[in-house]
């Protein structure tokens, strides 16, 4: 059953109740107002009377649409139901978003005189609004939440859309595709998901590549949400250096992401929680896993997140996660994840109740939201975190060997200088970099990139490059100790991220080659 039916059947039953209150939640005042007009269409309700009132058009009836006062004032149409309910029984009034009806005001206590009106009629009154309701009218009645389309649902608007447009638009989508033009779509209201298939349709033809645009179109949808801030993606985001053993998993998954779950009992990949040493590519990861997918990416910010009130932060990010399962499909990057969710400590209890909000999300959320989360200090996180079944897997983060740095160099000199670099050089900047993580190869070549802008490729020599790496040093070495501390702990508890093999440099883990993600 699809959410709009269930919608329409507690509908149905509250008004065959005859509840005195009863509000419906949607954002689709469209949609909404559809279902009343069903549940009020029923051929046993043919001789009850039921007036609608919005802004724009005042009062009217709800079957005729025409119009029943000249008055179109909010004040009016409530004058005009207590004189309705007061003298006929079964009578019932719709209000559009007639006013804020979240708090205490007069009109929502208006509001609340009219229900009791009806109560002593046995009528009703039904409000359509976006907001929750004030206490006072929500112990009147019983309320409806109309949510979204679902995937059912919205494959029924997709097939009933390309139906439409046979004869006119050449559609090469299979059933399968426009299974997963339904998936895409899920978040969006049944309106929008039109427009979108109609712009795309504009073309004179739905190609298959279309499916694949799908994603980008409704990431324009949700521009601005709260808690989450949208990743622009580069040129270069594609590109990372290592973690070959991560990528062969993440081409799995992707294929998960994009099958057809609905006949099995698995959900959609949940994600990746990436450990290691800084500076080593857990970040570039999500972007690539983005770039890659083809999926929007967006960061939670925990530090928007949290609040100063009581129970602000947990709203926050309730909300958050909310949109992030609208957005889907989509990439969520939670960087540092450690300072958002640590917190254990907390004598207020906010940390707790955040992980807890958190954990719940992502063992129950059956949207395709691929969580990419990183961390640094995962002796700061809470154990429930990393038990197995909250994300798909840990991976472990190490220092490039030395086939990875040779690789690693030879792509950032490639970027910021404009050339390959000589084997002889890249032989030299290899064993010099030893202990580097990919920050700092990053950082020593975009030196030499500075030197060929201000003074042309000419001036930039050998031994400038050589110096450049000499002068940088990297956190293996100013901090030792806690990167040895950070790599016992990953290679006895996560799986590696990179090629396993013999390490290439003494203060390497396992040995790892150099990937661009998206080449094959």
């Amino acid at each position: 059953m699809s959410d709009y039916e269930e919608a329409r059947r507690d509908l149905d039953s509250y008004i065959a109740a005859r509840v005195p209150l009863i509000g419906i939640r949607s954002a689709e005042q469209t949609r909404a107002v559809r279902l009343v007009r069903e549940v009020a269409g029923s051929t046993r309700r043919a001789n009850l009377p039921f007036w609608i009132y919005t802004r724009a058009t005042g009062l009217r009836d709800l079957r005729t649409n025409s119009p029943v006062q000249e008055d179109r004032s909010l004040v009016a149409a409530m004058e005009f139901a207590a004189g309705q309910l007061t003298r006929r029984a079964h009578a019932t009034v719709i209000f559009v978003e007639p006013d804020d009806l979240s708090a205490d005001s007069p009109v929502t206590r208006h509001i609340a005189e009219l229900a009791r009106l009806a109560d002593d009629q046995s009528g009703g009154v039904v409000l359509i609004t976006d907001t929750p309701l004030w206490s006072g009218l929500q112990r009147l009645g019983m309320s409806v939440a109309l949510d979204p389309p679902n995937a059912a649902e919205m494959y029924d608007i997709v097939v009933d859309f390309l139906k439409d447009q046979e004869g006119s638009v050449t559609i090469d989508w299979t059933e399968a595709d426009a299974r997963r033009v339904a998936d895409f779509l899920v978040g969006v209201p049944a309106g929008t998901a039109v427009n979108v298939l109609a712009t795309i349709a504009a073309s004179g033809r739905l190609r298959r590549e279309d499916v694949g645009r799908l994603a980008e179109i409704k990431d324009k949808h949700f521009s601005d949400l709260a808690g989450l801030e949208r990743i622009t993606l580069g040129a270069s985001d594609h590109q990372i250096g290592g973690l070959a053993t991560l990528r062969q998993w993440l081409h799995r998954r992707h294929q998960v992401m994009l099958a057809d779950l609905r006949s099995t009992e698995l959900r959609p990949p949940r994600g990746v929680l990436l450990v290691g040493v800084p500076g080593c590519g857990k970040s570039l990861s999500a972007k690539a896993v983005a770039a890659q997918w083809r999926l929007p990416l967006y960061r939670l910010d925990f530090a928007a997140i949290l609040g100063m009130y009581v129970g602000q932060s947990e709203a926050r990010l309730r909300e958050a996660l909310s949109m992030a399962d609208r957005t889907a499909p989509c990439v969520l990057w939670i960087d540092e994840i450690e300072k958002g969710l640590a917190g254990q400590q907390d004598s207020t209890g906010v940390g707790r109740r955040m992980v807890g909000q958190f954990l719940f999300w992502l063992q129950e959320s059956r949207s395709r939201v691929f969580v990419v989360a990183t961390c640094n200090d995962i002796r700061s996180l809470p154990p429930e975190l990393l038990r197995k079944g909250r994300f798909d897997e840990l991976f472990f983060v190490d220092l490039p060997d030395d086939a990875d740095r040779a690789e690693i160099i030879r792509l950032y000199h490639k970027r910021y200088v404009g050339v390959e670099p000589p084997q002889e050089l890249l032989d030299r900047l290899t064993a010099l970099s030893e202990g580097f993580a990919g920050s700092d190869i990053e950082a020593a070549l975009k030196e030499a990139g500075f030197q060929v802008l201000l003074h042309g490729a000419a001036s930039l020599t050998t031994e400038f490059i050589v110096d450049t790496f000499v002068d940088t040093i990297p956190l293996s070495r100013t901090h030792p100790e806690e990167i040895a501390e950070i790599r016992a702990w990953g290679r006895d508890r996560a799986i590696p991220a990179g090629a396993i093999g013999t390490a290439g440099s003494p203060s390497a883990g396992g040995r790892r080659r150099v990937i661009v993600p998206g080449d094959a």
